[in-house]
């Protein structure tokens, strides 16, 4: 299954602070954490993520997906508020970080 995470008005400010290479890191390393809690393999391919600012989205890959997928991505937009949010300026407050869009 592959997602696409399309990023809010304020998670596209969060992440103008970050270049590419961060930003897979972030989300590899985050959904890595959650994979242990829910029955799904994540990943975030390289190749198909070249300009995630620009583009204002991340493609995920889902694999022995054994979980409600919603809720995952759900329980990863609130973890991965975090590493965003210490960019951003003293008053940057973020809602929703991204909107799921199911690809295939």
């Amino acid at each position: 299954m592959k997602v696409k995470l399309i990023f809010t008005n304020k998670g596209q400010i969060a992440i103008d602070n970050f270049d590419n290479g961060e930003l897979i890191e972030i989300f590899s390393r985050y959904m890595k954490t959650l994979t242990k809690q829910f029955d799904v393999e994540a990943s975030v391919p390289i190749e198909a993520n070249q300009n995630i600012t620009d583009e204002g989205a991340i493609r995920v890959s889902l694999t022995n997906v054994n979980c409600d997928v919603n809720i995952f991505f759900k329980e990863l937009g609130k973890d991965i508020k975090v590493p965003l949010r210490k960019r951003l300026d003293k008053d940057g407050k973020l809602d929703n970080v991204f909107k799921i869009e199911v690809i295939e």
